[in-house]
């Protein structure tokens, strides 16, 4: 019952990489994201219609170092469990790896016996080793489409009753 992680090393400095994560609609959601993402204790939402719900409060901003999330509110319309992220925690563990930046993201007390677990798993490796890893080596993030997000969700939920 591990959390879900994904690490990715990156050609910057852990401020460079720390500026591009709290810029979270430069990688996560251009559209989907309401609300100051970049100043502790702010209260901010994520949505994609019909699929996925979450509100966050940024619990910890450390320059160069870490960002943690707490999510506080939600709803994933694929699970059965539609509140699974609700109380758990999104860290983002920043470090100097030589010249190269190393992040570890930690979706803590979501671990792989959650419903939601795999399409999560997924999502978070596009965001994150995908979409934010490219947000800080050229400036600008990769989003999901909602057909992408609609595939994602029914190879999951086909795999899961098949």
């Amino acid at each position: 019952m591990s959390d879900l992680t994904h690490t990715i090393t990156v050609d910057a400095t852990p401020l460079e990489a720390y500026d591009a994560i709290i810029d979270v609609r430069s990688w996560w959601g251009a559209t989907n994201i309401v609300g100051p993402t970049d100043r502790v204790g702010a209260e901010w939402y994520y949505l994609v219609p019909d699929i996925h719900f979450s509100k966050q409060r940024t619990a910890e901003l450390v320059p160069g170092e870490r960002v943690v999330w707490e999510f506080t509110d939600g709803h994933l319309d694929f699970v059965e469990d539609a509140g699974e992220w609700i109380g758990t925690t999104a860290r983002f563990d920043i470090s100097s790896d030589g010249d190269r930046t190393t992040v570890r993201f930690t979706h803590e007390g979501l671990s792989s016996t959650d419903e939601c677990f795999d399409v999560c798993h997924d999502a978070w490796g596009h965001y994150v080793a995908g979409s934010l890893a490219q947000r800080i080596a050229t400036g600008s993030g990769t989003m999901r489409t909602r057909e992408e997000d609609e595939a994602a969700v029914a190879q999951h939920t086909t795999r899961r009753t098949a």
